[in-house]
């Protein structure tokens, strides 16, 4: 388990102004700073992945590195993770891109319950996926996404990666995810969840923040 917190330095401050109820005010600061965060953490995704050795020319002679074997597949819960998809996105340019549509049901109980709508992906059979959501709070949605994205294919690996998380949601994705190889890629993890599954002290509903109240 990664995360990008744990070692102090320009991401705190992204951490910092995302929470800030007052910058949040902000909806385009609220998204770039998502966004940035998506580009660090893709950026230390990118160092687990297999490499090939290549040659470049140039115009004076020839350069010798090393370059994805191949590029991973990037899934989107939408809509809160939109531009920290684009951070990912913004790094790793060449990757093939999937889109699950996941909203919660807050049930009288206090219960709630995950469900999914849209949903499209190339094939996975045997690639590297990530998955970006800025929130991993109780986990469900993305387990939820995890099955039925595997009706495209079984992936070899599956990398979760969040902004934002609570131990109940880590917990939960360790205890459900079994047959498949997995790492988490975490800006922060917070405390707990509240009564009402929400990241305390978390930030508020990050699809609201960046894009607007829902009706």
């Amino acid at each position: 388990m990664f995360i990008l917190s744990n070692t102090p330095s320009a991401a705190n401050q992204f951490l910092v102004e995302l929470r800030d109820k007052q910058i949040q005010l902000d909806r385009m600061r609220f998204r770039k700073n998502l966004e940035r965060l998506g580009e660090l953490l893709a950026y230390e995704i990118s160092k687990s992945f297999d490499f090939k050795k290549i040659e470049v020319e140039t115009v004076l002679g020839t350069a010798k590195t090393e370059v994805f074997e191949s590029n991973p597949v990037i899934i989107s819960v939408l809509r809160a993770s939109l531009p920290f998809y684009q951070g990912f996105l913004n790094i790793i340019d060449q990757a093939e891109s999937g889109f699950i549509g996941a909203f919660r049901e807050e049930k009288s109980d206090g219960n709630i319950q995950i469900h999914l709508g849209y949903q499209a992906s190339p094939s996975l059979e045997g690639k590297t996926i990530i998955i970006a959501d800025p929130m991993l709070a109780t986990g469900k949605s993305i387990i939820k996404t995890i099955d039925t994205i595997l009706t495209n294919g079984t992936p070899k690996m599956i990398h979760i990666a969040a902004a934002f998380a609570a131990p109940e949601g880590i917990e939960y994705i360790q205890n459900n995810l079994k047959e498949i190889p997995f790492a988490f890629w975490l800006g922060t993890v917070d405390e707990k969840l509240n009564h009402l599954s929400y990241i305390v002290p978390g930030l508020g509903d990050a699809g609201d923040l960046a894009f607007g109240p829902k009706l």
